[in-house]
């Protein structure tokens, strides 16, 4: 994978870059300067839900345009996207609430980047797991993150 220092989100002749920017989970104020700065400078942001990015964006008055990018719309976006990437165009990557990629179909937007050589950025924040971590008192060390539980009512009961 090649991971890129921020200095451009425009490549002149030159593949895009993908931003995996994390998103608050809760509190707004919990955004990065850095995050700020990426979403307001890509090109495009695909969001997992374009109406809750938005909130996010308005907030923030960024202005940059979404396209939604989520799990019943993979197989269309990830080809569309890549193209875009691939014609100079930089995106940033979010999901609902914290860090993309993890409970989202943003991994396979990843793989077909690595793929194509197209850079991938990953933005340090906001992370649903360690958070939990830390302030459920449980020792720190070892952790292994699994997975989320099943959404389901009667599998988490189990």
């Amino acid at each position: 994978m090649t991971i890129k220092a921020m200095s451009s989100f425009h490549h002149s002749g030159a593949k895009g870059s993908l931003y995996l920017v994390p998103t608050p989970i809760g509190n707004l104020a919990d955004i990065t300067l850095r995050a700020l700065d990426t979403l307001k400078n890509v090109d495009l942001i695909a969001a997992e839900d374009t109406r809750n990015t938005q909130k996010l964006l308005n907030h923030f008055e960024i202005k940059t345009p979404q396209i939604s990018f989520h799990e019943h719309n993979t197989k269309e976006r990830i080809p569309l996207l890549v193209k875009k990437l691939l014609d100079g165009q930089s995106l940033a990557q979010v999901s609902d609430a914290g860090m993309p990629s993890i409970s989202d179909p943003g991994h396979e937007l990843v793989e077909a980047c690595i793929e194509q050589e197209i850079a991938v950025v990953p933005l340090p924040g906001a992370n649903a797991g360690i958070t939990a971590l830390i302030a459920a008192g449980l020792a720190p060390q070892p952790f292994i993150f699994y997975g989320f539980l099943e959404r389901k009512k009667n599998f988490a009961r189990k």
